[in-house]
């Protein structure tokens, strides 16, 4: 389900275009998202129905330009303009740039060979999207407001060559009234992307990164350049004749000692007369009740001693959902906007470890009053060119991991706050989420910004990470990002993956959980403790609370690697891993016309991720090089589902001495010829996922 800022799903659209059509005079049938039709009679219409029209249903078009070019041409309407350097071209909306381009045969595939630098051109122009708005769609209307889920990264909206607004951030939605700017019909709807950031990747000083784009896009060690531009999140236009939802806040618990539910409502509401609230379970109605609209902004609602059932992570039980819905009405009684959330019923709590100092943060997670282990991946994104991702892009990958038996996702903070669809699939699958706002480490420094202005900027995302995902019964906790440090260039603290608890940054995101979503964990970091690196010459000095490393191993696996597992005595292992190379068909696929091995010389399709590059270990082992890509292919993947293996089953049988363990990383997002992750760039498990599905919900 596609959410926008103001709250609405996919389904809530339907049975808003279904009132529109109502308010026009003519009859009305939506399907919601399983494919079942629903009538809305004509008698829940009210004069003042809200109506969302969903912008992806138009035929948009794609232009490119050197930056400002259109407005130095005085050009509103781009399908005139024959100067354009690319374009107008078909453009999918929601949709990145690069793929409208090359659908259209302007650029080569980015994950073959090295084509992916022969498209960094693209980031060098500005794109403009246009697309022309019905003229029956903003006839009527006290606000004709333009919803945008998703920009990435920085531009301005127009309509009809008028500025409506700026936007920068690649995080939250934005929002205009379109009204002013409207003519009687012939409306063009233009947002011009800027070029992006300069340079965001994985090295540099964290301190004066303050460009809220997703960072991974510059090339990390598991991916090359690609840095993305385009619509990633739906597009909707908001019809709005004087009443309203205006925020909804739904928070959800579960009384362990009665085994029944509990929810709190907030929201305010702009008009109408009462408000409508009913919890279902498939059909049948848990509770309803109705409120003034006053009464509701006001107080609320508190429901407790709900019959609902309780919802359990993968592997421990059901996982019933419920949808509750509000209904905003008039003083007739009919509709005038309709939000939902679909929610579950759970109590989370922290315990300290078996063992751990009393002065030790608490890394045991209880669910339901069950000691719960903690075993999954760190989630970093599907593709780079993510604004092109479909839910089953979202199904495919999460369902490895619930088969694998995983418990929890670590959502990585270099991506991006990811879509619905993912949220939705893991309340279905019971991942649980640890959610990270958007910041990561440097390796020069790894200290956040400290300046006011950045503070304030990633305050205010914070609270709108919060204010989409609060709901889900899949989220677990929020964290302030990956690997941050008290590290400022020059200044280093004894301590600094537990003084970083400190920073002003940190303690402003604390400080909007602990107000707008109180009843989940906050953890300023991961990893995060006196001591943060897993090393053997730490062990056994009680000084690993959550650690990360290793990602690598050096000789044999029953060497230094099983030497250090067998030392362990950290509370949690929230990132770790070793490397494989993906399979030779795949290595193939995306070679283009390069070597297929690396060898003992350079190559540029292998070094485009040299960390992982285990061939000189191969011929260190065997005494020869390797007599073809798969004998070094199967090698390399046996070796990791060593490693990984080893180590799982040494946290499984330390916990609840230890809360758990999440493998750094779960899937390829660019067909890397080597690297950590256990599913491939295609989606296909490595051997390591394969073996530690058998550990965990085969229990061997």
């Amino acid at each position: 389900m596609s959410e926008n800022a103001g709250g609405h799903t996919r389904r809530d659209v339907l049975k808003l275009a279904g009132l529109a059509a109502i308010s026009a005079g003519i009859s009305s049938q939506t399907s919601n998202l399983n494919g079942e039709s629903s009538n809305i009679r004509e008698s829940e219409a009210s004069p003042l129905a809200k109506t969302v029209h969903d912008l992806s249903a138009l035929p948009w078009t794609l232009s490119g330009c050197v930056p400002f070019f259109e407005k130095f041409a005085q050009t509103s309407d781009l399908w005139k303009m024959e100067i354009a350097e690319v374009g107008p071209i078909p453009a999918p909306v929601p949709g990145s740039v690069q793929m409208a381009l090359l659908k259209a045969g302007v650029i080569k595939d980015w994950n073959i060979g090295l084509n992916a630098r022969e498209n960094e051109w693209v980031e060098n122009r500005d794109w403009i999207y246009q697309v022309s708005i019905p003229d029956e769609w903003v006839r009527d209307g006290q606000e004709i407001r333009l919803h945008c889920a998703g920009l990435d990264y920085t531009g301005e909206i127009s309509l009809n060559g008028q500025t409506v607004r700026f936007f920068e951030g690649s995080f939250t939605p934005y929002s205009a009234d379109l009204k002013p700017f409207l003519k009687t019909s012939g409306n063009i709807l233009s947002i011009r992307f800027a070029p992006p950031p300069r340079w965001l990747g994985q090295f540099g000083y964290t301190s004066r990164m303050m460009e809220w784009k997703p960072r991974f896009n510059y090339s990390w060690d598991w991916i090359n350049r690609v840095v993305q531009t385009g619509i990633w999140d739906a597009v909707t236009l908001e019809v709005v004749r004087g009443a309203e939802i205006e925020q909804l806040h739904c928070v959800t618990d579960a009384d362990l000692a009665s085994g029944r539910g509990k929810l709190n409502l907030s929201g305010s509401v702009k008009g109408g007369a009462r408000i409508r609230v009913t919890l279902k379970h498939d059909d049948q109605v848990i509770r309803t009740g109705e409120f003034s609209s006053a009464q509701f902004s006001q107080a609320g609602l508190q429901w407790a001693d709900l019959p609902t059932a309780l919802w359990w992570p993968n592997g421990m039980g059901e996982r019933p959902l419920y949808e509750l819905t509000c209904d905003l009405l008039d003083d007739q009684g009919r509709l005038i906007d309709h939000q939902s959330r679909r929610v579950g019923f759970r109590h989370v709590e922290w315990r300290r470890t078996k063992g751990a100092a009393e002065s030790a943060d608490p890394y045991l997670c209880v669910v339901n009053g069950k000691e719960t282990l903690l075993f999954g991946v760190d989630w970093t994104p599907i593709r780079p060119n993510f604004a092109d991702l479909r839910a089953e892009d979202y199904r495919s990958r999460l369902s490895v991991y619930r088969d694998c038996g995983m418990t929890v996702l670590r959502v990585w903070g270099g991506g991006f706050p990811e879509k619905d669809w993912f949220y939705d699939y893991c309340d279905e699958m019971g991942l649980l989420l640890w959610q990270e706002f958007p910041l990561s480490s440097s390796g020069l420094d790894n200290y956040p910004p400290d300046d006011p202005a950045s503070v304030e900027a990633l305050t205010r995302i914070a609270e709108s990470y919060i204010d989409r995902r609060h709901h889900h019964a899949s989220l677990l906790l929020w964290c302030g990002g990956n690997e941050l440090m008290d590290d400022k260039n020059g200044v280093k603290s004894s301590q600094p993956t537990l003084t970083i608890k400190n920073h002003p940054m940190i303690v402003a995101f604390a400080a909007v959980v602990a107000r707008k979503d109180p009843g989940r964990r906050f953890l300023p970091t991961s990893p995060y403790g006196p001591v943060g690196s897993f090393t053997l010459q730490d062990c056994g000095k009680g000084v690993f609370w959550d650690v990360h490393g290793p990602w690598n191993l050096e000789g044999p696996v029953e060497g230094e690697w099983k030497e250090l597992w067998a030392n362990d005595d950290a509370m949690f292992h929230s990132e770790m891993g070793a490397p494989s190379a993906s399979s030779a068909a795949l290595i193939r696929k995306y070679k283009g016309d390069l070597k297929e091995t690396p060898g003992t010389h350079q190559n540029p399709l292998w070094n485009r991720q040299p960390w992982w590059i285990d061939w000189p270990k191969f011929i260190q082992e065997k005494g020869h090089e390797p007599a073809s890509l798969e004998e070094f292919v199967n090698w390399s993947q046996d070796r990791q589902a060593a490693a990984l293996t080893l180590a799982a089953r040494v946290v499984k049988s330390r916990f609840p001495a230890c809360g758990g363990l999440i493998i750094w990383m779960g899937h390829d997002s660019f067909p890397c010829t080597s690297n950590t992750a256990i599913v491939d760039f295609d989606g296909n498990p490595k051997p390591a996922a394969i073996q530690l599905g058998k550990i965990f919900r085969q229990g061997s």
